[in-house]
């Protein structure tokens, strides 16, 4: 397989692609574990779990732990994060 590469509108360059080195570009669905959303996309990660989707067809499905469905920003709730520990760590380690 070969590609085409315009420059200058006038010259083509033609540069044969590597073999085998990419890697699978499928459709898998992502599932956030905290609000059970489920949407299919393409993408190149893999795993070992599948799942039947409305559709009839079964996919990969990687879980994700947050997505749009869960986040704060997009769903408009604002969510508490302990972080308590976190920036005593941080005042600890910074203090002067």
């Amino acid at each position: 397989m070969q590609s085409e590469f315009e420059f200058e509108s006038f010259i083509k360059i033609k540069v044969p692609m590597k073999k085998d080195i990419h890697p699978q570009y499928r459709e898998v669905v992502f599932q956030d574990t905290s609000s059970d959303f489920k949407f299919i996309t393409r993408s190149t990660m893999t795993s070992n779990e599948t799942i039947t989707m409305e559709d009839g067809n079964t996919y990969p499905v990687i879980k994700v732990e947050v997505s749009s469905a869960s986040h704060p920003f997009y769903t408009g709730k604002n969510l508490f994060v302990d972080t308590a520990g976190r920036i005593e760590k941080f005042q600890k380690r910074y203090k002067k």
